[in-house]
């Protein structure tokens, strides 16, 4: 049987999503998935606002140079949850961009690209794909499986996402297995 692809919708806005994304992170390496990252917009499902222009940035990155979309959602989470920080403005964004490993050259690129219709309409189309899914909040983790799409939402549903993919949870920071 061939991985189980598992979507993870998420915005750096939510604690609950960074939970979820480093359990995943983690799992990605025990369990038979494919891990793939939705930068989404939760304005967009709960009708609030705060992080839209990071999650612009990060869609930018994910049009561009998918291979930051960690580092990068998780600088967001660190600087806005651990340290407290505004991710809203532009000089904070490329900070964080430079803390992730981007290039000045391509940090700037992509906050330009943000505020681009193609960014603006990407970030919408994957906040109304998890709306489809049935999205009410994130985390938002739809598992693929079976021919059918399973959502799960809350980073407190992980161990169900397991037994419905035929994975065994082993805890938050699983110990590699022998």
């Amino acid at each position: 049987m061939g991985r189980t692809l598992v979507e993870l919708f998420y915005d750096v806005i939510s604690p609950y999503s960074w939970l979820a994304f480093e359990a995943l992170c983690r799992y990605r390496h025990i369990w038979n998935i494919e891990l793939r990252f939705r930068p989404a917009f939760l304005g967009g499902i709960m009708q609030q606002t705060g992080s839209l222009t990071a999650m612009r940035f990060i869609t930018a990155i994910d049009m561009t140079n998918p291979q930051y979309l960690e580092p990068l959602s998780r600088q967001f989470w660190m600087r806005f949850w651990s340290q407290h920080e505004d991710i809203s403005q532009p000089e904070n964004i490329l900070t964080i961009a430079r803390q992730a490993g981007l290039s000045a050259e391509l940090s700037q690129k992509a906050l330009e690209m943000a505020s681009s219709p193609p960014v603006k309409d990407r970030l919408k189309d994957t906040t109304t794909e998890a709306l489809k899914h049935g999205a009410f909040g994130m985390p938002a983790v739809v598992a693929h499986y079976d021919g059918k799409p399973h959502l799960f939402f809350g980073s407190d549903r992980l161990e169900l996402l397991g037994s419905v993919i035929g994975e065994k949870w082993l805890g938050p920071v699983p110990s590699p297995q022998l």
